[in-house]
């Protein structure tokens, strides 16, 4: 759903019109094949009555052909507003054969993007969707994958495949507005996915050029003797246009009906036309990354970063959320929420709709897109901090009161030694106090001192093993200093921030930028460019109401030490960027590899910021396009001392070694994928040395040339369809950086995310329980590079989702803590693939053997889960 898409209805009636007065070319009574149906739903727009309209329509027409990509949640009102067209287009639809005249192209719950998102949120957008829609038309086959806007992404082919897809379109001709697949092939290829995965795909040809009269089309979005005579021109036998309409357009067969220019065109469904009109020749295989997808939002405005945000926490907290329930169920005993969990993923599914990224905008004051959002994560999130805080101070016959004894989860598959905080019991509040483990060994913590703590709160260093938990016990007693990390100010008036993995310099003259970073364990390598003339962690902007680029180092900051170790340090950088202030803060733990920053700006108006878009000179026709130029934008740099910088970027289920030179475009007909979903990794020439930079939201990042590794903080000005995207209160943004030995799969950059999206939640539990079984891991793995995409329960049944993202293709070992009366392998649509070979491991544990190739996805069914208890 666009803005007004009358308007562009009015635009396509106006080159209709032109066309026909136009010359003709003889087209040689050429046929082509055309995919004409319909997109949107409740919340993307579906007026009253349209079933209706659908149903004379294709009464009225019986050459037509629909393809419906319509939000699932649409039948559910159509069935109670008009029963009797529900009724008769359930008929017209439960034909779904390849004659039929209706396919179900998109059932995503709420048609998002796929590639904004996360690898789980995909495949339960399509879960939940498939099933609503089967509880509407039982007879619903899923066939093809075709969308409207760009809601590709590198993975597809192996999560449609394992839905039971046969084939895909990569062509989405007549609404570009967010972006566009990259020109490649003839009329049919295979899709290969990263993991080697392929499906049988209609791509944007190679001869499909992109308008140069909108920036919201293909040449292949009508039938014209143009596009027709060009694609049998490049040896295309069967070429299809495509158009799917936006519902609420009343102009029935798009291409209206007979020979148009000279050209017979024929309604199909993409079923129809994948396996009765295209040939069955073997296809050519292309192996399309992430960058082939070439796709563009107003990256950096504030209406879009918090939408990304808000996305990005209430999915790290459903997974976190249903790891902890399953958990619970199979210690505690306790009844899985599958209700719950399931009111938490509808919301969050629809907060992933592509309208709410595209048009934030769009929708009456209190009800637009964006507010919608919020409300939407905020359910989910209630549900999930419920979930998780029930799910970890439970225990079988043991009631939370308050004691000192202290559970701490881990819901990631590996082992892991981490810092933890909490709050202090007020029994303990205002004594010294000590951490001890289960067996009674003194543990490392710190008392936290940072102003404006709404409680005292205690951190410790936790040793919590994979997917399991460990307990400590807060008890009042001498606190044992020790030495570890610390802060001192030099003589020159600079930090010197020391910790046993990282040596930092900060430099207030020069705005608080870190002067230097020095990795101890990586043999003291300096990751800091010191010849850039950009400074690390600088924040540089083009204010253009204001006179041009402004930094974060024009002006000298302050330094104020929050926490100064010995576990943790906390450092806040003060200073202004053209007279905003600002706060930048920099986390440092013992022992960490990692390195948190976040950054407050506190905006006072609207200022602009970015390329500048003159008022009044905005032609959505004109290709170029402000908010696509990130150089312009605010950005936070790390100019990084890596010699010949190669740099490779994760994608839901995917990682990409970029090919571009550099990630700046002006102009929509030059889009690049500069999408950083959660990581983009820079390394040097050999792969010996590496810095990750990760994001709390989908964004865009800046690299090239003699231009640094930059993320894209603030974008203020011109937007699609000329909306002003303002600035409207402060910006928070929460970032990391990671350096490394190693190529990203080496050193682990995929789980060192993965990690920081689930950190580590402690809770208190009862007085004796942690004296019944002190320490579990419920699965680990005795190979790195798996990941546990999500666990959930059924019964006595467990379904466990693995992700093979930086392991090889050997077979591995799933340790599960118990045993299992039966271990299968299932495709994403529940279908069973074969029974999985267990055998016993030690402590009464079990060994399954899994394989899958580098990117590969597996689904593990455990049926007859019995571990022992808390």
């Amino acid at each position: 759903m666009l803005p007004d898409r009358s308007k562009k209805f009015r635009y396509t009636c106006f080159w209709f019109v032109l066309l026909a007065l136009l010359p003709l070319k003889k087209a040689g009574a050429q046929t082509a094949w055309y995919i004409d149906g319909y997109h949107g739903g409740i919340y993307g727009g579906y007026p009253e009555n349209y079933t209706r309209f659908l149903v004379d329509m294709l009464n009225k027409n019986p050459e037509w052909s629909i393809n419906l990509e319509v939000e699932p949640e649409t039948w559910d009102k159509v069935q109670k507003d008009d029963p009797e067209a529900y009724a008769q287009f359930k008929a017209l639809a439960a034909n779904q054969s390849a004659g039929g005249r209706i396919e179900f192209i998109n059932p995503a719950y709420a048609q998002s993007y796929l590639y904004n998102i996360s690898g789980e949120s995909i495949i339960r957008q399509f879960s939940y969707g498939m099933a609503k829609i089967k509880a509407h038309f039982p007879n619903a086959s899923f066939t093809t994958y075709s969308s409207e806007e760009p809601c590709f992404t590198s993975a597809l082919p192996q999560i449609l495949t394992s839905f039971g897809f046969k084939f895909a379109s990569l062509k989405n001709p007549n609404t570009c507005f967010g972006g566009y697949a990259a020109a490649h092939g003839g009329e049919l290829v295979t899709w290969i996915g990263p993991d080697g995965t392929g499906i049988t795909t209609a791509p944007r040809y190679a001869m499909e050029s992109l308008s140069n009269k909108s920036t919201w089309q293909t040449i292949g979005w009508e039938n014209s003797p143009n596009y027709v005579n060009a694609a049998y021109a490049a040896g295309i036998k069967h070429p299809i246009g495509m158009t799917i309409q936006d519902a609420g357009w009343k102009g029935g067969p798009f291409m209206g009906t007979g020979p148009r220019f000279g050209v017979k065109t024929v309604y199909t469904t993409w079923r129809n036309y994948f396996e009765n009109v295209s040939p069955k020749d073997t296809k050519p295989a292309w192996k399309a990354t992430q960058e082939d997808l070439l796709v563009n939002l107003v990256w950096g405005s504030q209406v879009t970063q918090k939408i990304a945000q808000q996305v990005r926490v209430a999915e790290n907290k459903i997974i976190i959320a249903e790891k902890m329930a399953s958990l619970a169920s199979i210690y505690a005993g306790e009844v899985y929420p599958t209700a719950a969990l399931d009111s938490a993923w509808r919301t969050l599914l629809l907060a992933q709709h592509h309208d709410s990224w595209i048009v934030p905008y769009n929708g009456k004051p209190g009800a637009t897109w964006a507010d919608k959002v919020r409300e939407w994560t905020n359910y989910t999130n209630r549900i999930c901090d419920s979930l998780i805080r029930v799910s970890s101070t439970s225990a079988p016959g043991v009631k939370y009161d308050g004691g000192a004894y202290v559970r701490v989860y881990n819901t990631v598959a590996v082992k892991r030694n981490e810092l933890v905080s909490m709050i202090i019991p007020a029994a303990l509040a205002n004594k010294q106090i000590n951490v001890t483990g289960s067996r009674g060994e003194l543990i490392a913590s710190q008392i936290l001192n940072a102003p404006g703590l709404a409680a005292k709160k205690i951190i410790f260093n936790a040793s919590v093993p994979s997917l399991g938990y460990n307990t400590y016990h807060l008890q009042a007693g001498n606190h044992v200093a020790f030495k570890g990390a610390t802060i001192k100010k030099t003589g020159n008036g600079m930090y010197d921030i020391e910790t046993d993995t990282y040596a930092i310099l900060l430099d207030p003259a020069r705005g608080g930028v870190i002067k230097s970073l020095v990795a101890k364990k990586l043999n003291n390598k300096e990751f800091v460019d010191k010849a850039n003339p950009r400074g690390f962690n600088e924040l540089r902007g083009n204010f253009y109401k204001a006179g041009g680029f402004k930094s974060s180092e024009d002006h000298p900051a302050s330094v104020q030490v929050v926490e100064n170790g010995p576990l943790q340090l906390v450092i806040a950088i003060k200073g202004t960027i053209d007279n905003y202030p600002f706060t930048q803060y920099l986390t440092l733990g013992q022992g960490q590899q990692r390195i948190d920053l976040k950054v407050e700006i506190d905006w006072k108006g609207n200022p602009g910021i970015g390329a500048d878009t003159p008022p009044g000179t905005y032609k959505w026709q004109n290709p170029v396009k402000a908010f696509y130029d990130d150089r312009y934008k605010l950005l936070t740099l790390f100019p990084l001392n890596l010699k010949g910088q190669k740099v490779y970027k994760n994608a839901p289920f995917d990682v990409t070694e970029s090919h571009l030179t550099n990630t700046f475009y002006t102009t929509w007909d030059s889009i690049k994928n500069n999408v950083i979903l959660n990581w983009v990794d820079v390394t040097d020439q050999q792969g010996k040395y590496g810095l990750a930079l990760f994001t709390d939201h989908t964004t865009s990042y800046t690299h090239g040339g003699k231009f640094p590794l930059g993320l894209d903080v603030q974008y203020s000005g011109m937007g699609l369809w000329g909306r002003d995207y303002t600035i409207d209160g402060p910006t928070t943004i929460s970032y990391s950086i990671l350096p490394h030995a190693g190529k990203w799969d080496k050193s682990h950059v995929w789980t060192a995310g993965t990690k920081w999206a689930a950190p580590l939640t402690a809770a208190f539990t009862g007085q004796n329980t942690g004296q019944k079984k002190p320490s579990a891991s419920f699965i680990s793995m005795d190979k790195p590079g798996f990941e546990i995409s999500s666990m959930t329960c059924k019964g006595d049944t467990l379904f466990v989702r693995l992700f093979n993202a930086e392991g090889d293709a050997l077979p591995g070992k799933i340790i599960v803590d118990g045993k299992i009366a039966k271990a299968q392998l299932v495709n994403l649509n529940g279908a069973v693939l074969g029974d999985l070979k267990t055998e016993p491991a030690v402590s009464k544990k079990t060994a399954i053997n899994v394989a899958m190739p580098r990117f590969g996805i597996r689904t593990l069914k455990l049926t007859g889960v019995h571990a022992s208890k808390y």
